[in-house]
């Protein structure tokens, strides 16, 4: 057992006036934080069962719309000694109760508005269903909190995957997990770590939590968003006071769109680009309005980050390089595979979870010798560089031929007039499986299936290229971004 000082406390006393939280005009210092954190981690003390030591404290849910509040009752909750569980927003009420369920949450603190919560209470009886209060109205704890110490190898929090392959499943990440992470992401970004990051991604995802996480063991500012929208980021952003800010391909692309010929904001550093594959095209973009991008690779099992692309001008494709504390092995049915060789890639090191909450099953196939199978495919290149072609599970095999769909779509998206486009598997007798893509044209464009599949073939091999095109109003993703491809073939091509 590794104890440590819970974070928030400890930074507290180093910066106690230094800015902490940022949102709508409101600044809480790391002092005011951590008083609200403790007055909240009474409430849970005073409302919840009793916390036994354990290296799996029994999980306590958020889900909460409100950033603010969601950052302060998620430093509460571990203070009162509880893991947490962040519930994404957008799920139904019967989703939310599988994810409760399967996590064995004791608790749920939620919107008082929201009225998911009363069917959740039904379908849930022993649990604990609350509206969570503003915590400046609450009495003062009583010290010592059980969450003041901390054990680095104990669940900090459980991050429901996006079940884009498969079902959803419960990853639980250590505070060890996330302080590697942290530390690995200061030694690979420099210096930015420690300023200002505007928090575009939800908090309840692995890339928003650990915007959070960082911003305590360094002491940096984090202002808040309660969605992202274009407009008001670029706004954000062009006051010249954030220096980095993590975002998917398609918020990147979206705000290029909205700036046109405007150039990058001025004091903006960095921007790290992840969630899913970035197409050479948006990075040339990108690039030549001076945005400082760096393309990223990571997942929730690790924490988030697990390889980023060098700082600085590179190309539209650019090699990653692992974090320090991360180590990347490639392999195949032989064994494995040499420099350029595909397989799967396999993550160790300080970062990869603990494994699924209460799922030994799926977690001893995650996680073998120390090895996370991530279920993504690439390869490494002569210099250790890591290319992302995609994820198993969306691999096409067509004619016998392995057709990768993020390959496709980067070609698709490199049309002037396409925004986006889904790859994935449709079912043929003749075939095993024929490559179809669902296109979102742009506005006003005429572009027919015809003069996409004449691109495709300037730019894939023949077997590549889909045999289908289907015209849509726009793709299905998930709340970070990602496009969600087994849920492609059921999108009904526009007519016209």
């Amino acid at each position: 057992m590794t104890q440590h000082r819970h974070w928030l406390p400890w930074r507290a006393e180093a910066t106690p006036g230094a800015p902490a939280l940022e949102i709508a005009g409101t600044t809480l210092s790391f002092a005011d934080l951590a008083e609200r954190a403790r007055r909240g981690a009474g409430f849970v003390r005073g409302r919840g069962p009793a916390v036994v030591p354990d290296r799996d404290p029994l999980p306590l849910a958020l889900l909460l719309r409100d950033p603010l509040r969601f950052a302060t009752w998620f430093h509460a909750v571990t203070l009162a000694g509880h893991a947490v569980l962040p519930l994404n927003l957008r799920l139904t009420a019967g989703e939310l109760v599988a994810q409760l369920a399967a996590a064995r949450a004791v608790g749920l603190l939620g919107d008082a508005g929201d009225r998911r919560l009363a069917e959740i209470a039904r379908q849930l009886p022993g649990l604990r269903v609350t509206a969570a209060p503003d915590p400046v109205g609450l009495p003062p704890a009583a010290p010592p909190l059980p969450g003041e110490s901390v054990d680095l190898d104990a669940t900090l929090a459980v991050l429901f995957t996006s079940g884009t392959s498969g079902r959803a499943k419960g990853a639980c990440l250590s505070w060890g997990n996330f302080l590697g992470s942290a530390q690995g992401a200061g030694e690979c970004l420099g210096p930015v770590v420690r300023e200002r990051w505007l928090a575009s991604l939800p908090l309840y995802h692995v890339g928003g939590l650990s915007i959070l996480a960082r911003s305590v063991l360094f002491g940096a500012p984090v202002r808040l968003q309660e969605r992202f929208d274009a407009a008001t980021t670029s706004d954000e952003l062009d006051t010249g006071t954030v220096a980095a800010v993590s975002l998917v391909p398609t918020m990147l692309s979206r705000l290029l769109e909205h700036r046109g010929a405007r150039p990058a904001p001025e004091g903006l550093k960095l921007v790290l680009l992840g969630g899913a594959a970035a197409s050479p095209r948006l990075l040339r973009r990108a690039q030549e309005a001076g945005w400082p991008v760096r393309a990223t690779y990571g997942l929730t099992e690790a924490t988030s980050q697990v390889a980023t692309a060098d700082a600085g001008p590179g190309p539209d494709d650019p090699a990653l390089r692992p974090l320090p504390c991360v180590e990347l092995r490639i392999v195949h049915a032989a064994g494995d595979a040499a420099p350029g060789e595909v397989g799967e890639i396999l993550v160790r090191g300080a970062t990869v979870m603990q494994g699924y909450a209460h799922d030994a099953d799926a977690t001893r196939a995650a996680v073998r010798d120390g090895w996370l199978h991530t279920g993504d495919i690439g390869y490494l290149d002569e210099g250790g560089g890591l290319r992302v072609l995609d994820r198993r599970d969306d691999l096409i095999v067509s004619g016998g031929e392995n057709v990768y769909p993020a390959q496709v779509e980067a070609v698709l998206a490199g049309h002037p007039d396409v925004t986006e486009a889904g790859v994935a598997g449709v079912a043929d007798g003749d075939l095993g499986a024929r490559v179809v893509a669902w296109v979102v044209r742009r506005d006003g464009s005429g572009t027919e299936a015809a003069d996409l599949d004449a691109f495709c073939r300037d730019h894939l091999a023949g077997y590549q290229c889909p045999r289908e095109f289907r015209f849509v109003e726009a793709l299905p993703r998930n709340a970070a971004g990602k496009l969600l491809r087994r849920e492609l073939p059921g999108r009904e091509a526009r007519q016209g």
